[in-house]
């Protein structure tokens, strides 16, 4: 008889925490017998908020934008100052790219910029105050991480060095709080749990608390100044997760929250009219289309409209009242980039 739940445990690099254990069950759907607890399967979870997934359907609606001048995957994406910015990934049959392009949605075009003075797929990347930071990445297909760290002057167009990542890694995710720039997680040879803060008035790295559960390709925003960490995989999308975990930076502490209802890596993740929205990743053998809206104030999950290109390798900007999911992939891994560019409105 297989036994899913046994075969993720021996794949594990080191120990598993209860709560992993948990989500993982969850994301089987498979039984086990915990404090006293006997998880059936996914629809069996009734503590906290927990809500399966409903159908294919729900709130909300999809509409085509201008594409991207190429096909693009494994970018990152952020916004600053009611624009998309587009950086690094795949494209031309390269992982290396430099490519920094920017959409603006009053224009509905793409204009390229300067640029990245290294190519690098996975980089970290967040705008803040007039500037876009990129922070580590792959030079090869998911692997070979790099601690370059740039800063780029939106109004000059030009890309400057600043001090190296601390540790160095591709697929973690950032953002902005207080003036701090957050780096959660990520992989270098496998996932790790780091959270590093980067000073832009200072040029300087701190440590804070790290994640309970370490991974890579993790939906992460900020809500009410507090950073949610939701999703991501062990080590490969074959041990995607559901784990949710919230950052309070007054007590340097994560506390765990409703799980995500789709297990799922390589998401887009971002706020929109009071709500996080984690849209589109990936697993084996699979492209979610899924769209969830996460509600801090009832710690409850909502299915929404979903994607109507399903895609991972990119990341959700919100700007105005839209947001924004611009190329990524259209089959799992690397193979099959896209110039897809959708935009999610509640209208």
């Amino acid at each position: 008889m297989a036994d899913p739940l046994g075969a993720w445990m021996r794949r594990q690099a080191g120990p598993i925490s209860r709560r992993a254990l948990l989500a993982r069950t969850v994301a089987l759907g498979v039984g086990i017998a915990v404090g006293g607890l006997w998880l059936l399967d996914r629809r069996s979870v009734t503590s906290g908020a927990w809500a399966a997934p409903a159908g294919p359907t729900g709130p909300g609606r999809w509409i085509a934008k201008a594409a991207l001048p190429f096909a693009r995957t494994e970018v990152s994406a952020t916004g600053l100052d009611h624009r998309v910015y587009l950086v690094g990934g795949y494209a031309h049959g390269r992982v290396d790219q430099p490519f920094n392009q920017v959409y603006d949605p009053v224009t509905n075009a793409w204009r390229d910029l300067a640029p990245m003075p290294r190519g690098v797929n996975h980089v970290g990347i967040v705008g803040y105050s007039g500037r876009i930071y990129a922070f580590g990445g792959f030079i090869e297909q998911n692997r070979n991480a790099i601690a370059d760290c740039y800063e780029y002057h939106v109004a000059d167009n030009r890309w400057r060095r600043i001090a190296p990542l601390p540790s160095k890694r591709g697929a973690m995710s950032v953002v902005e709080l207080g003036g701090k720039l957050h780096l959660v997680g990520g992989r270098d040879d496998f996932s790790v749990g780091i959270h590093e803060v980067y000073d832009p008035q200072t040029d300087a790295w701190s440590r804070q608390a790290p994640l309970q559960d370490g991974r890579d390709h993790i939906g992460v925003v900020v809500f009410a100044g507090r950073i949610h960490a939701i999703g991501g995989r062990f080590n490969t999308f074959a041990n995607n997760t559901n784990i949710h975990q919230v950052y309070d930076p007054a007590a340097d502490r994560w506390q765990y929250r409703t799980p995500l209802p789709t297990a799922r890596s390589g998401v887009g993740a971002t706020v929109l009219a009071g709500r996080i929205f984690v849209i589109g990743g990936e697993e084996t053998g699979r492209v979610f289309p899924e769209n969830e809206a996460y509600d801090p104030t009832t710690d409850r999950w909502t299915p929404m409209a979903p994607m109507a290109t399903p895609r991972h390798g990119t990341g959700a900007v919100t700007a105005g009242e839209a947001i924004y999911m611009p190329g990524g992939g259209l089959t799992v891994g690397g193979s099959a980039p896209s110039t897809a560019h959708e935009a999610f409105t509640l209208g």
